[in-house]
């Protein structure tokens, strides 16, 4: 009777175990509903940050769009100012060249006859004997 006993309560058990299971239970630990509740926070103090960081890098691109753009004109600017200065500098070295000529004083028709000085021969010197 012993084990008969034993297991009609070790059945028992086990049906109210399994209708427990069945029918869900809703018991958390104090502990464990303020673990969750932090997590809970976290999760949304987290999705503001994320939030936030996204709109941060959002702006952030735009005005490196912005940025470049600047860039691009300025950079446009550069290269035709230094085909204006390029330009103007050949005028005006074309304007020096004429202005020179302008002052220059006329050739003449004479020119000089004298003829360059012979160079000296260089003697060299015999050997020392040792």
């Amino acid at each position: 009777m012993a084990t008969k006993h034993a297991m009609n309560v070790c059945g028992a058990v086990l049906g109210f175990g399994l209708a427990l299971t069945m029918a869900g239970c809703d018991y958390w630990p104090p502990a464990l509903q303020a673990q969750i509740e932090q997590l809970r926070s976290e999760t949304q103090t987290l999705t503001m940050e994320k939030t936030q960081l996204q709109g941060q890098v959002n702006e952030l691109s735009k005005a490196k769009q912005d940025m470049q753009a600047q860039i691009d004109e300025l950079s446009r600017v550069n290269r035709e100012k230094t085909g204006m200065i390029a330009s103007l500098q050949n005028q005006v070295d074309s304007l020096r060249a004429k202005a020179a000529k302008a002052t220059a004083p006329p050739k003449t028709a004479t020119k000089a006859t004298a003829k360059p000085a012979p160079k000296p021969a260089v003697k060299k010197k015999p050997p020392t004997k040792r």
